[in-house]
């Protein structure tokens, strides 16, 4: 029986799902075999390491800018988030909530009531928030393992400070594009929780969580503590992954593989003037979003950055996926969210852009 590998867990294929055969490129049966992805992932690495060697100053640089971005952006914004977020959990306040809101989110989306803080504080206080208040919600079993993933597929999102402030006044001098930028980044989000309403199946039919934790279930001295600790630890992990590829981002650019992925996407039918600012989005926002200020405020510029924040780069994904590494939760949800997350706020926003003639 074929298999299909998700991440370190394999599940049976589907007995509908057809696998190309004789109609599939040479290409594509070369990469399903497991040496050809082994070899290039090895030069791959081999590649990044021969360019460390040759360029380390630019290396260097992305480094600096990264712990530059960690020291007076990074830690300062999330870090108190995160305690209390942290706090909010820990002190029952989310099952509290559950309760007046469960007739909400449980119509809607299809999860707990106490969800309803993931998706305020993902709105509210940026990446990676709302993925890490959720995580902090399975573990304190206020939300089953399908709930949570359905919950990771639209609660994590950009907040308004960095759409507002630094997307549209900052990068496109406008601050009515900002506004529309959040506007569609928060209904495309909200459209995808809807979407993903029908994913998977509940433990059995109707079944809900059941919300037995209540105010001040632990002592706040012992929640304070174990807050502070797990977000510091979790902060630490996050400014590892914004200096690594900042530093790569670097590296990358400084060595022209900007310029030949974009000249393969240009391959097929996108702009040759937006390629290059579309690979740096899909591998770090700040970068990719950074790079549409020498642009005019089109509304495929405008589309293309509401992509960007919905997609939110691999650098975010990497930060929600470490979050994930000792949990049963499967990382295809909020993949497949973000994408269509990604995806529904460029349409809406060049749709919008279009009537509003922005």
């Amino acid at each position: 029986m074929r298999h299909i590998f998700v991440w370190d867990r394999q599940i049976p294929a589907p007995s509908h799902i057809g696998f190309p055969s004789e109609g599939e490129t040479a290409m594509f049966r070369i990469l399903k075999k497991r040496f050809f992805r082994d070899s290039l992932l090895s030069i791959a690495l081999l590649s990044v390491i021969v360019a460390l060697v040759l360029v380390p100053s630019q290396a260097m640089t992305g480094a600096k800018n990264g712990l530059a971005l960690c020291c007076n952006v990074i830690v300062p914004s999330l870090f108190p988030f995160f305690v209390l977020s942290s706090l909010a959990v820990d002190l029952g306040l989310a099952a509290y909530l559950g309760h007046l809101l469960e007739r909400v989110m449980r119509p809607l989306f299809r999860v707990s009531g106490s969800c309803a803080i993931a998706v305020v504080l993902g709105f509210v206080g940026g990446y990676p928030l709302g993925a890490k208040t959720a995580l902090e919600l399975y573990r304190q079993g206020l939300c089953s393992n399908v709930e949570t993933e359905r919950l990771l597929a639209f609660c994590n999102n950009s907040g308004p400070a960095f759409i507002l402030g630094v997307v549209g006044a900052g990068i496109f001098g406008s601050g009515q594009i900002g506004l529309l930028l959040y506007a569609s980044h928060c209904l495309a989000s909200l459209m995808t929780g809807l979407l993903f309403r029908f994913y998977g199946h509940d433990t059995a039919p109707g079944a809900q969580v059941v919300h037995t934790k209540p105010i001040a279930a632990t002592t706040v001295p012992a929640a304070f503590t174990g807050a502070v600790v797990r977000s510091f630890s979790s902060t630490l992990n996050i400014c590892a992954f914004v200096i690594f590829f900042s530093a790569m981002l670097q590296l990358m650019t400084s060595c022209g593989v900007f310029s030949a992925l974009a000249r393969l996407l240009s391959l097929i039918g996108v702009s040759p003037q937006l390629a290059p600012q579309l690979v740096a989005g899909l591998l770090e926002l700040t970068s990719g979003v950074s790079s549409l200020g020498g642009m005019s405020s089109s509304a495929g510029s405008i589309s293309m950055a509401a992509f960007m924040l919905g997609w939110a780069g691999l650098s975010v994904h990497c930060q929600v996926l470490c979050f994930l590494i000792d949990s049963d939760i499967s990382p295809r949800t909020y993949l497949l969210g973000k994408l269509m997350h990604g995806t529904i706020s460029a349409f809406l926003t060049y749709f919008l852009a279009t009537r509003l003639s922005l």
